[in-house]
């Protein structure tokens, strides 16, 4: 049996109220191929509502800084769907949080040897806080606990500014970085250094 083409995965990542949800809107307009959103969003809505709130909810993302185990599984299952729907062929955009030193490590295993990047969102704290206020579905609070946690490791394919550029304008930048030819190094790097 003929080995199938892998899909391309972009997983983007940043704190909550970085714009990653608007950008993958806008790439998935902007974008030949159609890209699966595969988000963390995505599958914690898969969870009974139960879980949503107190004190369940402290076993999914409590303060959204750390993961308690039925978070850790989830995002878990979430990296494994991802790795297995692209190596059959499909392209997957993930909006990520990556607060957890551990989500990170297992990413660079399962997406090393995938055409993944790894994008960084990016935005001055200031800015995601009066975001925060002008949003009604976000804890007060969540940027700044995961502000210096989810860009820890350091080690990107692109890195945008939602502070300094649109949706659609990010989804440029990181279309222009893919139609560029060099292949993504960002989780293969991650790898190497241990992660």
């Amino acid at each position: 049996m003929p080995r199938m083409s892998e899909g391309t995965i972009l997983v983007l990542n940043g704190t909550s109220s970085s714009g990653k949800t608007s950008i993958v809107r806008a790439l998935q307009e902007v974008l030949e191929a159609p890209y699966l959103d595969a988000g963390i969003d995505r599958f914690l809505w898969m969870l009974p509502k139960r879980y949503l709130n107190p004190p369940l909810w402290d076993t999914v993302l409590g303060r959204a800084d750390r993961a308690g185990p039925v978070g850790h599984q989830l995002v878990s299952g979430m990296h494994h769907a991802v790795a297995a729907m692209a190596r059959r062929g499909n392209c997957v955009v993930v909006d990520h949080v990556l607060v957890e030193p551990r989500w990170t490590r297992e990413c660079a295993v399962l997406f090393r040897d995938l055409p993944a990047f790894l994008i960084g969102i990016r935005c001055p704290l200031e800015v995601l806080e009066e975001r925060e206020k002008a949003r009604s579905d976000r804890t007060l609070g969540q940027a700044k606990t995961q502000f210096h946690l989810v860009h820890a490791h350091g080690i990107y394919d692109l890195e945008v500014d939602t502070s300094l550029l649109s949706p659609d304008e990010c989804a440029g930048r990181i279309k222009e970085r893919l139609q560029d030819g060099a292949p993504p190094t960002a989780f293969k790097r991650l790898r190497e250094r241990g992660w």
